[in-house]
């Protein structure tokens, strides 16, 4: 296993995987996204961007759960995105005792509300429904050290970007992390903001 310094279930998980040694797009980003950096990720479709993304949360959160407030929030496009993120999650964390929960737009807001009360590491959610939960102080965001977005192309429609946007405005440090085919010239404007120390990296 060409990982280095990976938590034993991760590293366990990958070996009943198959994984014997690191995808090219991991070789490229793995050590930096583990880190600390910033950065916006483009590879093409099958590269394996989502996988290096869930590694990438279970090794930073170290395989544990803690308190009740999410240290990672990742951005998706639907409610089926986000389903089947949390799915390919339950693939990994095997051996782990970190929590996932989903915040999408076809679920009662109070129910949503009063699950994340309980307690989460993980939060998949769609725009709209994260930042209506957010602006009822139904999640706290302190203690946020990723913030991802996963295929990150829906950006681009109906108001998403300025959905996403408003995040990390609530923030005071984290790790910034864009997974998408394409680089966007729209991109430029978070460069210019909260991911002003940022490195793009492109993979064909």
């Amino acid at each position: 296993m060409s990982f280095k310094k990976i938590i034993e279930p991760l590293k366990n998980r990958l070996k009943e995987k198959g994984f014997e040694s690191q995808l090219p797009l991991q070789k490229v980003v793995w050590s930096k996204i583990k880190g600390g950096m910033s950065m916006f990720c483009i590879a093409p479709k099958n590269a394996g961007k989502t996988t290096t993304m869930i590694m990438s949360v279970i090794q930073k959160l170290n395989g544990q759960a803690f308190e009740d407030a999410p240290r990672a929030l990742i951005f998706v496009k639907d409610k089926q995105a986000a389903l089947d993120l949390e799915s390919e999650f339950k693939n990994y964390i095997k051996g782990t005792d970190l929590r996932i929960y989903c915040a999408y737009d076809e679920y009662n807001i109070e129910l949503q509300r009063e699950d994340l009360f309980l307690g989460t590491d993980i939060v998949i959610a769609t725009p709209k429904r994260l930042n209506k939960i957010f602006y009822l102080n139904g999640i706290n965001l302190n203690k946020l050290q990723m913030f991802i977005v996963d295929d990150a192309e829906f950006l681009f429609r109906n108001s998403n970007f300025e959905e996403v946007a408003r995040t990390p405005q609530s923030l005071v440090k984290c790790q910034y992390l864009i997974f998408s085919t394409k680089f966007d010239s729209r991109f430029e404007r978070w460069q210019e903001t909260f991911m002003f120390n940022s490195q793009t990296f492109i993979i064909k």
